[in-house]
């Protein structure tokens, strides 16, 4: 028997009935139908995205509100970062972790003055509100909002085309946020994304996401996107896809994540440890705990392409780790994968092999991101 849901108990986002009047074609992700690629396809979208403007309907993903005075202290305690210092209006990505140090998922949040506002994975959603909820619901109340909308705006050109709709919004840089009304509904935008690019995060009431979405796609500059070009973006830009490249067996230091741990929260701070997992997790930023594993950069010598799960060896042969993200990298015009292989093969430039149906492509441990990000940071 399949947990799988079948298309009827799917469910849809606000921008459902727009992404069958587009011509999406729609795949099941994270419980939702949710469009793979409109009629331009993959590539063109990838492309797009690279040089103008692509609109993504994340409105799968999870959004609370942690509200109380003691809210970001007690966000705090579940995670490696710190987010009692974050001034108001700046945003930061988070990772919840359990007992082991593992990723339990990553997220965003923003400190905005009267709450955290926090943003999660869509697969992840259910568990992480029942997770946080029983760990902090009696220090801070939770209002779970996961009926609004959530739309990404990706690109070098997504400022000119939303500050039409909404003048202002070109003053936020990289990770900042700001409220803005439109339509007579009350949105929040930050300046970020997973793409690599320059762009926006936008959330807003599901009875205005539809028209806010057409009044985007109006702008010259501005076609729908769809999950797989959002995917080959993000690998482009060597950022983790949970699930895949991350999970609740990997510590952040494992999955090279240790620009998200912040001084403060690290032995020596002023609040070091205090969250799940700290012993180890710190034991493995000091040095005293050794890896088993480290997340690389990889690029294929041959134009070759490796997806996941497929066996990384050091050149006597011997398996060292596997590919957890790899494709043909549209932008990159290369083969281009994440992975995780012993630390003594870590370094960059490292020579290793993947082993794909059953021929070996040689592989070259490298830098990421693959392409380079273009964040707008004033």
């Amino acid at each position: 028997m399949s947990d799988a849901p079948t298309a009827s108990k799917l469910l849809h986002t606000p921008l459902h009935a727009l992404h069958l009047e587009l011509g999406a074609r729609m795949v099941p992700f994270a419980g939702y139908s949710m469009p793979v690629q409109y009629p331009a396809g993959l590539m063109a979208e990838h492309h797009h995205t690279r040089t103008a403007a692509g609109l993504f309907d994340v409105s799968h993903m999870g959004q609370l509100r942690l509200v109380g005075p003691d809210a970001a202290a007690a966000f705090e305690t579940l995670m490696p970062v710190d987010v009692v210092d974050l001034g108001v209006n700046k945003q930061r990505y988070g990772l919840l972790l359990n007992e082991a140090g593992g990723i339990i998922d990553d997220l965003m949040f923003v400190n905005r003055g009267a709450d955290i506002f926090v943003i999660v994975n869509g697969a992840c959603k259910h568990g992480d509100l029942a997770h946080i909820q029983s760990s902090i619901g009696k220090l801070c109340h939770v209002d779970v909002q996961f009926e609004r909308g959530l739309l990404a705006l990706q690109g070098p050109q997504a400022v000119t085309a939303l500050k039409r709709l909404l003048p202002g919004v070109e003053q936020l840089v990289f990770m900042t946020g700001a409220a803005f009304t439109w339509a007579g509904g009350d949105l929040y935008i930050t300046r970020s994304g997973y793409t690599g690019e320059d762009g926006f995060e936008i959330s807003l009431p599901a009875h205005v996401a539809t028209d806010f979405a057409r009044a985007l796609l109006a702008q010259p500059e501005v076609k729908p996107v769809g999950l797989g070009a959002r995917n080959s973006l993000r690998l482009e830009a060597g950022l983790c896809l949970y699930g895949q490249d991350i999970d609740t067996t990997t510590t952040p230091v494992e999955a090279a994540l240790n620009w998200a741990i912040q001084k403060v929260r690290r032995t020596g701070g002023a609040r070091a440890g205090a969250f799940p997992g700290a012993a180890r997790v710190l034991a493995q930023l000091d040095g005293t705990e050794p890896l088993l594993r480290k997340r690389v950069g990889l690029i294929a010598l041959e134009r070759v392409p490796v997806r996941e799960h497929t066996e990384l060896q050091n050149t006597e042969g011997e398996t060292i780790g596997e590919v957890t993200s790899g494709l043909l990298g549209p932008s990159a015009e290369k083969p281009v994968a994440i992975g995780y292989v012993h630390p003594a093969q870590a370094a960059l430039g490292t020579r290793v092999n993947a082993i794909v149906r059953g021929k070996t492509v040689p592989m070259e441990v490298a830098a990421m991101p693959f392409v380079p990000t273009r964040y707008y940071r004033g």
